[in-house]
Formats: C-alpha cells, sequence, structure tokens
C-alpha cells in the first residue's frame, strides 16, 4: 500500500484523526489545527473520510429489512434502513425510506427547574456534551419551533448533576493495575 500524498504541497498525510462528533480526517503531515486562534497553520488540506454504516441488531418497522446506524458528513446520526439510498443522478431517494434521527438521551434529575418548577433532565447529546434542561422542553419538527419551558444550562466536562437514578453518574471506580 502506497502512502498517500497531499494534493495542494506534495508531502506526506498524517494519520487519521477523529473529531469530538466522530467525524474522521485526514490532514497533510505539514499542517495543523491552532484550537486557540481556530484555523489552520502550515498546509490545510484535510481529506475527509466517510463513516460506513453499522449494520444494528433491530429490524426496519416499514418493510423488516436490518437497519444500520448511519453518520451524517456533519456528524448527526440516524438509524435507516439498510435498503434505503440514494441516486445522486436522479436526486431523488431509492428503496426504504425510513429514517430515525438520534438526538441524544434524557435521564430524570432530582432538582426543579428554576423557571417553571417542574422536574430537571440530564441531556446528553450524540457528540456526549451535557446539559440540564426541563423535562418540558421539546420541538415541534411541523413548525420547526421550541415548545413547552425554554430553560437549559449546559455543563462543563467533569461537571455531573445528582440523578434519581442513583449510582450510574458516578465517575467510575479506579481499577487495580
Amino acid at each position: 500500500m502506497s502512502e498517500e500524498i497531499c494534493p495542494k504541497c506534495g508531502s506526506p498525510l498524517g494519520e487519521i484523526t477523529e473529531t469530538p462528533t466522530g467525524k474522521k480526517l485526514q490532514r497533510c503531515s505539514t499542517g495543523s489545527w491552532n484550537k486557540e486562534t481556530r484555523k489552520n497553520e502550515g498546509c490545510d488540506y484535510v481529506k475527509w473520510l466517510t463513516v460506513e454504516p453499522q449494520e444494528l441488531d433491530e429490524k426496519c418497522p416499514k418493510c423488516g429489512s436490518p437497519l444500520v446506524l448511519q453518520v451524517t458528513r456533519f456528524g448527526k446520526k440516524m438509524k435507516k434502513c439498510s435498503t434505503g439510498g440514494w441516486d445522486a443522478s436522479a436526486k431523488k431517494a431509492t428503496g426504504c425510506d425510513y429514517v430515525e434521527w438520534l438526538t441524544g438521551t434524557k435521564e430524570p434529575l432530582d432538582s426543579d427547574c428554576p423557571e417553571c418548577g417542574e422536574k430537571l433532565v440530564l441531556f446528553t447529546t450524540n457528540s456526549g456534551k451535557k446539559a440540564e434542561k426541563c423535562s418540558t422542553s421539546g420541538w415541534d419538527a411541523k413548525e420547526k419551533k421550541a415548545t413547552g419551558c425554554t430553560y437549559i444550562k449546559w455543563l462543563k466536562p467533569g461537571e455531573i448533576p445528582v440523578s434519581s437514578a442513583g449510582e450510574e453518574f458516578l465517575p467510575p471506580e479506579p481499577q487495580e493495575p
């Protein structure tokens, strides 16, 4: 297998890395990303890699075919029917059209919302970001607007609220070597 070369400067490409949202990329070995300035340094060539769909142990509710977990080029995750696809030349969907977008998880908390008094939930996005938000909050897809209480507090890494679910939010015990 030959080493891939940067089409911009002719240098070899670096190792494959993963973004916090799960997207994979390979950048030119002479370039890097500066988090502080939020800019590329050196050669700015980046090759984005396609994440292959992962087959799930679930069946499509529409046609009974296996479901796959797929990640879009923007890092959003969905469960979709394995028979569904896209005809690029005709610009239309093919096969079964079942799709379920994965938007994160909610777990009950013991605290009340400071704005409306209802219970709070711990919301975890697919990329792992956590927030305390009101259990009454939601999204009306048809109207494309938020519903219920709008309280939300994004949590910093390591900031874990107390859950009514018990010990599952405690950090794991250190393992003996």
